[in-house]
């Protein structure tokens, strides 16, 4: 799947382990195997506690950028949501239009909630703040939403989380400008790539540029299809040249954080704080344990 609520998911079960872990520490078995899980569980603290605060540092140490003015690279934007071309889409669902959606389906099996189905979009969507836009791709990223209907019907309960329409939304995240600066390939290679398409063709190659029938294209003839491609190349170019500029958020290509979320970025900021903090209390936890138990 693309965009799932996974690094949330993922510090749910990391917590649920580290629990887990102490919980067999305490335990009256033989003393390897306590000291083991106590290892073990400051192992995973560590992990967690670095990778939440370098979430914490990475909204709270890159200034906010406007569209317009936005240098090329990492960045972080705030604004408004926006359907490309005033078309959103439909929740599957709900039937409501939304600019995202992910849902859960469960079904209930022996008194418990069993997954059934789930699915989210993968279209982009636009973020607007007063200076431009930009086109947000949702591929990669870690999507915090906090908008999440829930209800049961016939047996089955839904989860869905969405995005709509002027959310607010903030955006981390590797930030492209395309267009002007990207009209594609030059006029004569382009006129050799329409060339080469057409060529594909023969028939309908024939039916353009064969003036005297007689199902051949001769060098006359092929001289004015180079010319009408020629034509056709610069007349794209030009609509390219003319169509202005395309911003575009997406993942960055060297691993750090890709954010998309409804939340104010300092909420975001403490509440991943307050994760470093809690792994970290429960690293010294475990050295805690480790030291009591070797002596």
């Amino acid at each position: 799947m693309l965009v799932r609520l996974r690094r949330e998911t993922a510090r749910l079960v990391t917590s649920a382990g580290q629990l887990a872990l102490f919980v067999v520490a305490a335990q009256d078995i033989p003393l390897p195997i306590r000291l083991g899980a106590l290892g073990l569980a400051a192992a995973v603290s560590i992990i967690a506690w670095s990778a939440a605060l370098r979430r914490a540092r990475a909204i709270g140490d890159t200034p906010t950028a406007r569209i317009g003015s936005a240098a090329q690279g990492y960045v972080e934007l705030r604004g408004r949501g926006r359907a490309p071309g005033g078309t959103p889409l439909v929740s599957p669902l709900t039937a409501l239009p939304c600019l995202w959606f992910r849902y859960r389906i469960e079904r209930r099996s022996n008194d418990r909630w069993v997954p059934d189905g789930s699915g989210e979009s993968s279209d982009s969507f636009v973020l607007t703040d007063g200076s431009g836009e930009c086109l947000v791709d949702p591929e990669g990223a870690e999507l915090l939403v906090q908008r999440r209907d829930t209800w049961t019907q016939g047996g089955r309960r839904y989860t869905q989380w969405s995005l709509i329409e002027n959310d607010p939304l903030y955006v981390l995240g590797d930030f492209r400008t395309r267009g002007a600066i990207d009209a594609g390939p030059d006029a004569a290679a382009g006129t050799r790539e329409l060339l080469a398409q057409w060529k594909k063709d023969p028939k309908r190659l024939a039916e353009r540029f064969d003036l005297d029938g007689d199902r051949t294209i001769d060098l006359r003839e092929w001289e004015l299809a180079r010319s009408q491609a020629r034509r056709e190349v610069e007349r794209g170019r030009r609509e390219a040249l003319a169509a202005g500029e395309l911003h575009v958020v997406a993942r960055p290509p060297d691993g750090r954080l890709y954010l998309v979320s409804d939340l104010d970025p300092d909420r975001l900021a403490r509440r991943y704080r307050l994760w470093s903090i809690a792994h970290l209390a429960l690293l010294f936890l475990a050295l805690a344990g480790l030291g009591g138990l070797w002596r």
